[in-house]
């Protein structure tokens, strides 16, 4: 893997302070740029929270996923107790916005996010954490404390860190209750 590391940059937020850096991940012919947000001192066991993009719910504030709601809880911990957030261009477990639409299309008819995913040929889960290891590694961190729901978050990490996790729970809504019951009955996510 190919992967190129920006300059750092000041992100004032209303979550706090923070710095930036961005990570472009070269996979063949396909070009990923992934951010940092990180706080200045990460101290010895940084919390960390590894999020993928969601486009609906992180800008849009989507209610069908809690996507939107772990990004916010996540920039004011991290905030408040050092560490950093991996953004990660992965739209829809890794299978891209358009890809994605048409998944929620299904969704709309009655299918569940893994029965979607597959109709359109794609596994529930098609993310690759590969470039983690490389941020990690830019960082010097060899432990954190991993805000995740996702025991297939925290092994795939564990090749990279020692991982000690750090449950994000968002409140469900009559949108998304269906989308988190999969999540935990179907994924094995710790809700």
């Amino acid at each position: 893997m190919q992967f190129q590391v920006s300059n750092q940059a000041k992100l004032p937020t209303p979550f706090g302070d923070f710095c930036l850096q961005s990570f472009k991940e070269q996979r063949g012919a396909l070009e990923l740029d992934h951010l940092v947000v990180f706080t200045k001192d990460l101290g010895d066991l940084p919390l960390v929270r590894v999020h993928s993009e969601c486009l609906t719910g992180d800008v849009f504030s989507s209610q069908k996923c809690d996507c939107g709601g772990e990004l916010k809880m996540a920039l004011e911990r991290i905030s408040k107790e050092g560490g950093m957030l991996i953004y990660l261009r992965q739209e829809g477990r890794g299978i891209g916005l358009f890809n994605k639409i048409n998944a929620y299309a299904l969704q709309d008819q009655g299918y569940d996010t893994i029965e979607a995913n597959e109709a359109i040929g794609f596994k529930d889960d098609e993310r690759d954490y590969t470039i983690v290891k490389h941020i990690f590694t830019h960082y010097g961190i060899s432990k954190i404390r991993l805000l995740t729901n996702n025991p297939k978050k925290i092994e795939a990490l564990e090749a990279f860190v020692e991982v000690e996790r750090c449950s994000i729970l968002v409140p469900s809504n009559c949108h998304n209750h269906a989308y988190l019951q999969t999540k935990k009955l179907k994924m094995g996510h710790l809700l």
